[in-house]
């Protein structure tokens, strides 16, 4: 069963989603019959997983996010280096940084033990997105499913189109768009920055040579973690006010100078976003239905159908 939602808008929201998806070539239900308990497994191991952990929620969301923006969702990010073979893990935006791969393999384990050979890793992806930011008390969304897994993957594609943190904001709107994402919706899937952390190396400029758009407290604070030199894997979260839940404070901390990234702040800065970020802090269940939207469309992102690719046995190599 997919999850339950208690309010009306959680409800509207499921009753649009759902007729988008049945109208394309992924469906909620295509696993009813081959495998009817995907969705109780993929959610109890997250679940599990983000009770010992709550950052790995970020982490599998993150995840989902640098599969679909590199050459579509088809588990790509998944597979590992060989000695002929470079995968997207050591990509720069992916070394050291992308985490929660055990997860995936443990979800994948149970769920071929349940029904081999059916399942694709990069439906998992998309149902651990969606289980992860449920379990931190964000909204829910009706995944489609249906894809299949690519039998390649693409360093070059990793650096080159998932969006830096030191980008400004024309630049994001640049890669977004790309993908097809309008600025609402760019602002919409960055209040996932809500959860999670990052890197002292991806903050260092900001926090100590930014002048203009960041609080000199905050500044302050972010250097007694994230010294001029060195420390590069210290990390400072995403959302100092409630890094473990999902929820609108982001947007709270960027109208404040308060943003963490270069490429959080960059939404707010009398630009043209500004207006989706005040929105969403004065209206917070429109920024969950909103994310939950571009999140469905983000999971469109050409995936691997019909005889295309095919449903690996493990996550991290081809059959």
């Amino acid at each position: 069963m997919e999850p339950k939602c208690s309010n009306l808008w959680c409800v509207l929201v499921f009753a649009s989603l759902m007729a988008t998806l049945s109208s394309g070539s992924l469906s909620a239900k295509y696993y009813a019959s081959t495998c009817p308990k995907l969705l109780s497994i993929v959610r109890s191991e997250v679940v599990k997983a983000v009770d010992k952990e709550y950052r790995m929620g970020a982490s599998l969301l993150r995840l989902h996010f640098h599969d679909c923006f590199v050459n579509g969702c088809d588990a790509s990010v998944l597979l590992d280096d060989t000695s002929n073979f470079t995968g997207e893990k050591t990509a720069i935006p992916n070394k050291d940084s992308l985490r929660g791969f055990e997860v995936i393999d443990s979800i994948k384990t149970l769920v071929e033990a349940a029904c081999p050979s059916v399942v694709s890793c990069a439906d998992i992806l998309s149902l651990a997105a969606r289980d992860s930011v449920v379990a931190l008390g964000g909204p829910s969304w009706v995944v489609g499913l249906g894809r299949r897994d690519s039998t390649t993957a693409s360093f070059d594609n990793a650096n080159n189109d998932l969006p830096s943190p030191f980008l400004d904001l024309p630049d994001l709107i640049s890669a977004f768009s790309n993908k097809g994402f309008d600025t609402k919706e760019l602002v919409a899937l960055s209040g996932s920055h809500t959860i999670g952390q990052a890197r002292c190396s991806m903050f260092r400029v900001r926090a100590h040579n930014e002048t203009t758009t960041i609080d000199p407290d905050f500044a302050a604070s972010l250097r007694t973690n994230c010294p001029f030199s060195g420390d590069d894997q210290n990390l400072s979260p995403l959302d100092l006010k409630t890094q473990s839940l999902f929820d609108n404070a982001y947007f709270k901390n960027l109208v404040q100078n308060k943003g963490l990234l270069h490429s959080d702040q960059a939404l707010f800065t009398n630009s043209s976003a500004d207006s989706h970020v005040s929105s969403y802090i004065s209206h917070p269940k429109a920024f969950f239905s909103d994310f939950a939207a571009a999140m469905v469309k983000m999971s469109n992102l050409s995936p691997l159908t019909g005889s295309d690719g095919q449903i690996r046995s493990d996550c991290r190599k081809i059959n």
